[in-house]
C-alpha cells in the first residue's frame, strides 16, 4: 500500500503503452507539461526527443517513463500529476490506482458515498429538521400541563419561519383542542 512513485510507475508501465490508452496528441501535452510548468523534470532537449514524430508513440512514451525513473520519486509522481490532468480518464483506470482504491480501509467507495450523502440538497434537510422540532414540540405540549400549552400557542404564534403556516395552524388548532378539553 506504501508504494512509491516509481514502483507504481512500473507496474503501471504495460498499461500506459498498450495501443489506444494515450494518444499522441495527449503524450505531447504531458511532455509540455512537465517541460513548462516543471522544467527541473523535463528539460527543453529532453522534450523535443520525447516529442519527435518520426519515433513510434510506444517507443517515445516506453523511454519517458523509464527517464522519470532513473530520475527519482517526484519525477514519476509529476508524471501522475500531469496524467491525472490531461487525461483524467486513463489516470483513474490505472492498474496501481485499482490497487489503492480497493485496499481502503473503510470499505467505502468515497466518490457513491458522496453522491449518496448529497443527492437531496439541504432543503431536504431543513424540512426533516422542522418536521422533527415540531413533533418534539408538539409532543412535549400534549404531555404537559395546560400552564404550558398557553407558552406553546406563543412560541407556535411566533414561528412561521421554523415550521410552515400550515403545520403551524393544525399545530395551534390541536392545542385550543386540548385546551379545551381539559
Amino acid at each position: 500500500m506504501d508504494q512509491s512513485y516509481c514502483d507504481r510507475l512500473r507496474q503501471d508501465m504495460y498499461f500506459l503503452t498498450s495501443n489506444g490508452r494515450l494518444s499522441e496528441h495527449l503524450v505531447d501535452k504531458i511532455i509540455l507539461q512537465l517541460n513548462r510548468v516543471y522544467p527541473q523534470i523535463l528539460t527543453n532537449k529532453e522534450a523535443e526527443k520525447f516529442r519527435n514524430p518520426k519515433t513510434l508513440l510506444h517507443t517515445r512514451l516506453s523511454d519517458l517513463i523509464k527517464h522519470l525513473q532513473n530520475k527519482g520519486d517526484r519525477h514519476c509522481q509529476e508524471f501522475y500529476r500531469a496524467l491525472q490532468i490531461n487525461a483524467e480518464q486513463v489516470y483513474n483506470d490505472l492498474p496501481s490506482r485499482r490497487i489503492i482504491k480497493t485496499t481502503d480501509s473503510t470499505g467505502i467507495d468515497t466518490d457513491k458515498e458522496q453522491y449518496i450523502l448529497n443527492d437531496r440538497g439541504p432543503m431536504f434537510f431543513l424540512a426533516c429538521f422542522s418536521v422533527a422540532a415540531g413533533f418534539a414540540l408538539f409532543m412535549n405540549c400534549c404531555n404537559s400541563g395546560t400552564k404550558v400549552v398557553g407558552g406553546a400557542r406563543k412560541i407556535l404564534g411566533f414561528s412561521p419561519i421554523i415550521i410552515g403556516r400550515h403545520v403551524r395552524n393544525i399545530c395551534m388548532l390541536y392545542l385550543e383542542d386540548t385546551s379545551r378539553n381539559k
